[in-house]
């Protein structure tokens, strides 16, 4: 068993392999928020080795065992990351699902099953009962965390990073430690001295009760949150009689005071209900509490509440739809496409959309086009993609600075290259390409740049660093 657990530590071109394909699968699946998917994920990852092979070389002092499994460890949680992050950055949908934001919320109970699970695994491996790792695979789920924190990674969303990555830090230490435990229980040999066991011992508990402190605290927050959010809508009721229907409610912890924002179906409209029920929210709950109540005014019977909730849900929907369609007719129509080429995504409010080149239309054209139609829509975020097209010359005075007209077409340079995102090329004076890099870099471009030696020049040539076609 020992020499098998072994040979499944070492970093192959298959291990590689199932890395990045479970790590693509688990990102994917995240994004378009499937679960189905995410599972897959959890059944290809072949993380479980190494981190057996860690639990079972701490027991038996194999140090040189260790370092191998810590090593293909290592490779494969910074490979899975990476690889997560590129997909997350050349993906049109990066929004925060429901899978994602449950993998940032670790706490006691998510420790209790890492624990649980190691336990049915390492009976499992000592004992023969392998298929039994294909649940706490899933139990354990150790590449869906990897992938929120790939996400985060990408989208600069420290919430989602530190979450995820407490929660696989959680899973990994979980069934290493466990996995040595039983390891031990089961009598394998081992070079340590009882001295050195003892102290393994204590820092095995040690480990545990670190994670379980900060583990703790989160599942006590999320129990006050549920609680606190029972008794909100329970006041909210109260504060109408208990006539009338709470048809959404949305509480913010994250603020002071707590900001509660509601609608409500009522037969009866109350002027100072708002008043009414932060009053009563901070006698119940020892805090402030700004409130917000929307009252739509409905019929008296239970089915009558219903039915209104279920037109105005219906209503807002239909609304929402034609908005989307509107957009996307509009923009379908400036780019020169149909209106199923544009990628709409309703729920974060953004459309996109890859222009068919124009003949004599510039980037400046483009740009101005994804401007009207943006004006139009302020709550949405439109992008238009244009096609390869010559760079503007950005211009500078006799002084080194920028002109109104630079200005300008720096500002136009880098919205066509956020949009394209290919690399550009600036050729130019020392200078002029220094007064260009904190802009670029605040942008988040890295531009190439090819100094001339040229004391009298007064612009900076850009270019795509690739081949433009001919406009």
């Amino acid at each position: 068993m020992i020499a098998k657990r072994r040979a499944e530590c070492d970093v192959s071109p298959r291990y590689l392999l199932m890395i990045c394909m479970s790590a693509g699968i688990a990102i994917l699946g995240m994004l378009l928020s499937s679960p189905a998917v995410v599972i897959g994920a959890m059944l290809l990852s072949p993380l479980m080795d190494p981190i057996m092979g860690v639990g079972f070389a701490l027991a038996i002092g194999d140090f040189h065992w260790l370092r191998r499994s810590v090593r293909s460890l290592a490779l494969g949680v910074g490979l899975a990351i990476l690889f997560c992050a590129l997909i997350v950055i050349f993906s049109p949908i990066q929004t925060v699902t429901t899978e994602i934001a449950s993998r940032t919320r670790p706490n006691l109970f998510d420790l209790l099953v890492a624990i649980f699970s190691a336990i049915a695994g390492g009976y499992a491996v000592i004992r023969g009962r392998e298929g039994t790792i294909v649940g706490v695979a899933i139990a354990t789920a150790l590449m869906p965390p990897l992938a929120a924190v790939g996400y985060g990674l990408a989208t600069w969303n420290w919430t989602v990073f530190s979450g995820a990555l407490l929660l696989f830090v959680t899973n990994l230490t979980a069934i290493a430690l466990t996995a040595t435990a039983m390891a031990r229980g089961y009598g394998f040999s081992t070079s340590l001295s009882e001295k050195q066991s003892q102290l393994q011992a204590f820092l095995i508990f040690a480990a545990f009760v670190a994670l379980a402190v900060p583990l703790g605290l989160s599942l006590y927050r999320i129990g006050w949150e549920a609680n606190t959010t029972r008794q909100i809508n329970s006041i909210v009721l109260e504060t109408f009689g208990g006539r009338a229907r709470v048809s959404d409610i949305q509480p913010d912890y994250k603020v002071h005071p707590i900001q509660v924002t509601a609608t409500v179906l009522t037969p009866e409209i109350i002027a100072d209900a708002e008043q009414l029920a932060s009053r009563e929210m901070e006698q119940k709950l020892g805090q402030p509490v700004d409130v917000s109540i929307t009252q739509l005014r409905v019929g008296t019977s239970a089915q009558a509440a219903e039915e209104a909730e279920l037109a105005n849900a219906r209503a807002k929907e239909a609304e929402a739809a034609q908005r989307a369609k509107s957009i996307a007719d509009r923009l379908a129509i400036l780019a020169g496409v149909p209106a199923s080429d544009v990628t709409i995504d309703r729920q974060q409010r953004r459309a996109l959309v890859n222009a068919k080149p124009l003949d004599g239309a510039t980037l400046a054209a483009y740009r101005e086009l994804e401007r009207r139609i943006d004006a139009t829509e302020p709550e949405w975020d439109i992008r238009i993609v244009p096609p390869l097209r010559a760079l503007p010359a950005i211009s500078f005075d006799e002084d080194g600075k920028l002109t109104p007209a630079g200005t300008r077409a720096l500002g136009l340079v880098i919205w066509a290259q956020r949009r394209i995102g290919i690399p550009i090329s600036l050729q130019g004076g020392e200078a002029q390409l220094e007064a260009l890099r904190k802009p670029l870099a605040d942008a988040g471009i890295d531009a190439r740049e090819d100094v001339v030696d040229d004391d009298d020049a007064q612009s900076v040539t850009a270019s795509w660093a690739v081949p433009a076609p001919a406009s």
